[in-house]
């Protein structure tokens, strides 16, 4: 049996370089079993670098990321695939194809990574879309819904083949504040009723507040981990210039 709080994902002294251009060196944290765990930054710090290594579309220069205590940059074959079903994405746009419905959208990863019988998938993918609030809406194609139901879903997608872990891409970006704050109350939702694990890139700072329960900032100029903590801790207790800049919204000169 899994227990909660576990270790889901482990980095270890991870590099990420292009080249001879390093973006991020000697990275190292946790992401526990059903966390909310939240990456954030100001741009160029490397989140999204850290994203694509986290998901394996890149591999690390150096060092090592651990999914389930196996070491990802290492696993081929069958153990890859198993790997890579433990996890689901969703990216900053939605990245929904424009030409089919939001069931057949959801029924993508069915298609091409199980042997279900149509009927069978379509039952699941109508219980995905559910979840996330959009039963009525299984027969729409994503040009004839709003951003937020975009989003939504997306994440009903990235959960169709129940992942034990979704990467989110800025979730709340380009959505007005209402909208946004109802996507934070369905991560919390599935966070809570699922136990579904969340790893988020994110500079929503309403958002970092209502749904993180652990985050790291990324800095550029140190190429790695600037803070960690919970967002109240990092608030009212980091010393750090750009920290507090970014959690007060006042320009980092003025703690210096």
């Amino acid at each position: 049996m899994v227990k909660p709080n576990s270790p889901l994902i482990e980095v270890r002294d991870l590099e990420a370089a292009y080249g001879d251009r390093v973006i991020l060196k000697n990275v190292n944290f946790t992401v526990n079993r059903g966390e909310i765990f939240v990456i954030l930054g100001g741009s160029g710090c490397g989140k999204s670098t850290l994203l694509k290594h986290l998901i394996g579309l890149d591999e690390p220069s150096a060092g090592t990321i651990s999914l389930d205590g196996i070491d990802f940059s290492k696993a081929v074959g069958e153990e890859r695939a198993k790997l890579l079903r433990l996890f689901g994405v969703t990216y900053q746009s939605g990245a929904l194809f424009g030409s089919l419905t939001l069931l057949e959208n959801i029924m993508l990863p069915l298609e091409e990574f199980t042997e279900l019988p149509l009927p069978a998938r379509q039952t699941i993918a109508r219980m995905k879309l559910d979840l996330v609030g959009l039963a009525d809406s299984a027969s729409l194609v994503p040009a004839e819904v709003s951003g937020g139901m975009q989003k939504r879903a997306a994440i009903a997608r990235a959960m169709a083949l129940d992942p034990s872990v979704l990467f989110l891409d800025e979730p709340s970006a380009g959505l007005d504040p209402i909208t946004s704050a109802d996507l934070d109350e369905l991560i919390l939702r599935l966070n809570a009723s699922l136990g579904v694990t969340f790893v988020i890139v994110s500079h929503e700072l309403a958002s970092i507040y209502a749904i993180a329960t652990h985050v790291i900032m990324l800095d550029q100029t140190k190429k790695g981990i600037l803070a960690e903590g919970t967002p109240d801790s990092l608030r009212d207790a980091s010393d750090e210039p750009m920290v507090k800049a970014f959690f007060h919204r006042t320009s980092s000169s003025t703690n210096s």
